[in-house]
C-alpha cells in the first residue's frame, strides 16, 4: 500500500500538465518538455490549440449574418438563370386579351422550349418585342431602379415597356383573311373562336385579308378584337402586320397571379380541326410530285432523241 502511494506521488506533473491524461504507461519526459506545452507557447495554451490549433476539435460554426450575404447572393444569381433560361414573369397592362387574361394578370412565359427550337404554334398566347412602331404613341409605365433591377434578376413582373402579350392566329405559309361581321378564316377554314373571344366581341370589326404569312412570322391578335392593335392595324410596317418568330420571347402557359385566377392557358381545339395544314403540306406533296415526275420526263426525252437520230 505504500509504494503504491509514492508511486502516485512521485508523478504528480504528468497528471495535472493534462499532456498525457489518465495514461501512466507512455513514455517519460523530461522537466522541461513537462513546463512546455506541445506546440511551443506558454503554459496553459495548450488546450487551445488542441480544441482549434490541431483541427481535431469541432470547428466553430459560421454565425447566421455572416453566411447571409452568401445566401442571398446564390439566390439572385439562380433568379437570374431562371428568369433568362426557364420562365419569366410578366404583367398584363391592357385589357386586349380579356376575358382570357385581365389586367394586372401575372403570367409565366415558358422561355426554355425555344432553346430547344420549338416555334410559335396557332393558338398559342404568346409574348413578343415590339416589332416597330406597335406602341408609337401609346403610354407604357415607368418602373423606378428598384423596380428596374428586380425585373432583371426575375423577382419581379417584367418592366420591359416595349412588350406585347396576343394570341397566334396564323404561322409562316398561312393564309388569313377576314369579311366585315363575318369569321376569321384560316387556310380555307372558318374558325369558331367563341372558346377565347370576349363575350360580345366579334372576331373582326374590319374586312382583310386574304394576308399570306411570310416563312418564319406570325400573325397575331388580342382575344378583345375591339379593343386590340393587333396584326390588323399594322399592316402598313415593315412585315405586313406579322412579327418575325425571332422577336418572341415565349409561350404564356400559366396564370399566375392572383391566385383566384390560377389557370392554365392551353391551345384551343379549334385550332386542332382538320385542314388547317392543308396549305403547308401541298408544296412538300407537289415537290415530291415533281421530283418523281421529272426522271420519267428525261427518260421520254432521252427516248425521242435516240428515235430522232435513228432517222
Amino acid at each position: 500500500m505504500a509504494v503504491g502511494a509514492r508511486s502516485g506521488h512521485d508523478e504528480p506533473d504528468k497528471r495535472a500538465g493534462g499532456a498525457f491524461g489518465d495514461d501512466t504507461t507512455g513514455d517519460h519526459v523530461t522537466g522541461d518538455e513537462q513546463a512546455q506545452p506541445p506546440g511551443g507557447g506558454t503554459p496553459g495554451e495548450g488546450d487551445d490549440d488542441t480544441a482549434g490549433g490541431s483541427g481535431r476539435g469541432p470547428k466553430k460554426q459560421r454565425s447566421f449574418w455572416k453566411e447571409l450575404p452568401l445566401l442571398v447572393g446564390i439566390a439572385l444569381v439562380l433568379a437570374l438563370l431562371i428568369k433568362t433560361f426557364l420562365v419569366q414573369a410578366f404583367s398584363i397592362p391592357s385589357e386586349s386579351m380579356m376575358n382570357t387574361l385581365q389586367k394586372g394578370d401575372r403570367v409565366l412565359v415558358d422561355k426554355l422550349t425555344p432553346w430547344f427550337g420549338s416555334e410559335p404554334e396557332r393558338g398559342e398566347v404568346v409574348v413578343f418585342h415590339d416589332p416597330g412602331g406597335w406602341l408609337e404613341g401609346q403610354q407604357t409605365p415607368t418602373p423606378n431602379v428598384v423596380q428596374k433591377f428586380l425585373s432583371f434578376i426575375g423577382l419581379m413582373p417584367s418592366a420591359e415597356e416595349k412588350d406585347l402579350i396576343k394570341r397566334v392566329i396564323a404561322v409562316g405559309g398561312d393564309t388569313v383573311s377576314c369579311k366585315e361581321g363575318g369569321k376569321v378564316v384560316l387556310n380555307g377554314k372558318a374558325l369558331d373562336e367563341t372558346a377565347y373571344l370576349y363575350p360580345g366581341s366579334v372576331p373582326c370589326q374590319d374586312s382583310f385579308g386574304p394576308i399570306k404569312v411570310p416563312e418564319n412570322r406570325i400573325w397575331v391578335m388580342g382575344d378583345n378584337r375591339q379593343n386590340s392593335l393587333d396584326s390588323r392595324f399594322h399592316q402598313q410596317l415593315p412585315g405586313g402586320g406579322t412579327v418575325s418568330e425571332d422577336e418572341v420571347v415565349g409561350r404564356a402557359v400559366v396564370i399566375a397571379w392572383p391566385v383566384t385566377r390560377w389557370a392554365t392557358l392551353p391551345v384551343p381545339d379549334v385550332f386542332d380541326q382538320p385542314g388547317l395544314n392543308h396549305a403547308l403540306t401541298a408544296a412538300p406533296v407537289g415537290a415530291a410530285g415533281l421530283a418523281g415526275a421529272l426522271p420519267l420526263v428525261l427518260w421520254r426525252r432521252k427516248k425521242l432523241a435516240a428515235r430522232h437520230t435513228a432517222a
